[in-house]
């Protein structure tokens, strides 16, 4: 009466679906998603604000993977930009290099060639501050690489090629690979942005500006009182022109495409194409997606939205709503973490809550740097635990942890958040870390290795526990509970898709290894007398476990064999 349905969960129903893997069903994949993320300027090493970058966007990849979805990774190389041109002055203007010389040093011979080229771009960056007539170097340097002709040119691609190849070292170190690298250089010389600006002229989209600061240059009208700058009044194109053109590209809305040859084969065999002006036979097919996620800083926000204007203006609205930004704030340190790494720190960025880094001054944390004190103080620690493992397997161990530690790290914090990095923070075996999700995961795969090892096996956990088995277990509001959280990685996998939001699965991942440790401490799986409950925690121990890996792999964090 009074309206009231009494409804009663059926637990042992419920659990069964889990334990037969039951109701996993992927989505309808509809159509191609590209995910454009890292994009770093090839001219120097990557620093840590690098790494949040590929860190988020590898990561929102592995989940709509996940979900079955098809994705395209692309990493777009600005390979003719402002940055390149100014290392490419420093070589020829100041260190007074050809181009063959520079290729001998891309070649290892004086030590890292991105190292050296990070130390390079301060030293360009503070002779211009000192002698402003030799801003010209730069004018020149990025009018010749654009032309794609003569030695500045060559050394432009030399510099380019081999930072680039450095880049992709370090990303794979943390597990992060693409498909393609479309370079600014192909949307040039294969006239996508020509394409893109008689498109753009056609449809009105911009104008000639005739007077004042920007008289000469190419405009698009824009809420700013004068309009965003597309082609300056020299003729050469700015970053967010080039962006447009590629941008109607990943949608195939340009009537052009790229010409593309093999760059490598990964571990694995994953191949990674690159773009290239000459005509090439067989390629896989890249662009044409329905939805574009572009991984880019929140201070390009602006620039983001001049593209999807860009994009409304030619007409193409239903696009201009599937361009998503997918943006993030920056990476700072603790000023414990600068001081250890050696930046020297004034009184008063001692007291602030983090040090911002800059590039133009040759300050901030290379990430290969970064990654090698993490695997050093995680190795440290491998070793005062199991000191009888053998050395290569201990360096393995500690580079899993310590890349745990660092992805974990950058990914638990929303993408509006400003991180603040530090070592001992992001190494801790305790509270809300990367090396206390793998630790939980290794100590459930711990339990069944020593119930093997006591001469016992794995039970066949389908044949020993019935429905009405998990009933009666699961009568036990405890273990209820417990299964209930151990069952929700689908469901905080939907949450962290849908609100754009990789710290979602983070989250997910140290509530589940608190609960697995939890119910670790509570009971005795082991010493269990009762053959049908050591069964059903045994049977728990394994559904952690898997969980457990499941949402590590999503977050691209591997199990270590111990810790």
């Amino acid at each position: 009466g009074n309206g009231y349905l009494n409804a009663r969960f059926e637990r042992g129903l419920y659990a069964e679906s889990l334990l037969r893997g039951a109701g996993e069903t992927a989505p309808e994949a509809g159509g191609k998603i590209v995910v454009e993320h890292t994009n770093i300027n090839p001219n120097k090493a990557a620093h840590i604000g690098h790494l949040r970058n590929a860190a988020l966007g590898d990561t929102f990849v592995r989940m709509l993977r996940a979900r079955g979805e098809t994705v395209e990774v692309q990493n777009y190389i600005d390979n003719t930009g402002v940055q390149v041109a100014d290392v490419v002055a420093g070589f020829h203007y100041l260190e007074q290099k050809t181009p063959e010389q520079v290729a001998e040093l891309a070649r290892g011979s004086a030590g890292r060639f991105d190292y050296l080229c990070w130390d390079l771009y301060a030293r360009v960056s503070a002779h211009y501050r000192e002698c402003p007539e030799a801003l010209a170097w730069r004018e020149q340097t990025l009018h010749a690489i654009e032309a794609g002709s003569g030695p500045l040119a060559d050394m432009g691609h030399v510099v380019a090629d081999a930072v680039v190849q450095a880049h992709l070292k370090t990303m794979l170190r943390l597990d992060i690979r693409y498909d393609v690298l479309p370079r600014e250089s192909e949307i040039l010389r294969l006239k996508f942005w020509s394409a893109a600006f008689e498109l753009l002229k056609e449809r009105r989209a911009i104008y000639l500006e005739t007077e004042g600061k920007n008289a000469g240059c190419w405009v698009m009208p824009s809420a700013a009182e004068e309009g965003k700058v597309i082609v300056r009044s020299n003729g050469t194109v700015t970053y967010v022109g080039k962006d447009i053109a590629y941008q109607l590209w990943k949608f195939g809305l340009l009537g052009k495409d790229f010409h593309y040859r093999l760059l490598l084969r990964y571990p694995g065999g994953h191949e990674l194409w690159v773009t290239t002006s000459d005509p090439s036979e067989d390629h896989p097919g890249f662009g044409r997606a329905t939805r574009v996620y572009n991984v880019i800083d929140a201070r390009q926000s602006y620039l983001q939205e001049v593209v999807v204007a860009g994009l409304r203006a030619l007409g193409a609205g239903e696009q201009a709503g599937r361009s998503v930004h997918f943006s993030y704030e920056m990476v700072a340190l603790s000023p414990r973490c600068s001081a250890e790494l050696g930046i020297e720190l004034t009184e008063e960025d001692r007291r602030r809550p983090y040090v911002e880094v800059s590039g133009r001054k040759g300050q901030g944390v290379k990430a290969d740097d970064l990654i090698d004190k993490l695997v050093e103080e995680a190795l440290r620690e491998v070793r005062s635990r199991h000191a009888e493992e053998a050395p290569e397997a201990q360096q393995r161990v500690a580079a899993e942890i310590a890349i745990g530690a660092l992805r974990y790290f950058l990914l638990k914090y929303t993408r509006t958040t400003v991180i603040a990095f530090d070592f001992g923070e992001a190494l801790s075996f305790e509270g809300e870390t990367g090396p206390y999700v793998q630790y939980a995961a290794v100590r459930a795969r711990n339990i069944l290795r020593k119930l093997e090892e006591r001469g016992e096996r794995v039970p066949d956990f389908g044949r020993e526990l019935s429905r009405p088995a998990l009933e009666r277990q699961l009568a036990s509001e405890d273990f209820w509970q417990l299964l209930l959280a151990a069952s929700k990685a689908g469901s905080a996998l939907e949450r962290a898709v849908g609100a754009g939001e990789p710290a979602h699965v983070a989250k997910y991942a140290f509530q589940l290894a608190q609960a697995f440790n939890n119910f670790y401490h509570q009971y005795p799986i082991l010493q269990e007398p009762d053959r049908e409950k050591k069964v059903f925690l045994l049977w728990m121990t394994e559904f952690f476990r898997a969980q457990l890996e499941w949402t590590l792999g999503i977050l691209g964090i591997r199990t270590p064999e111990y810790m």
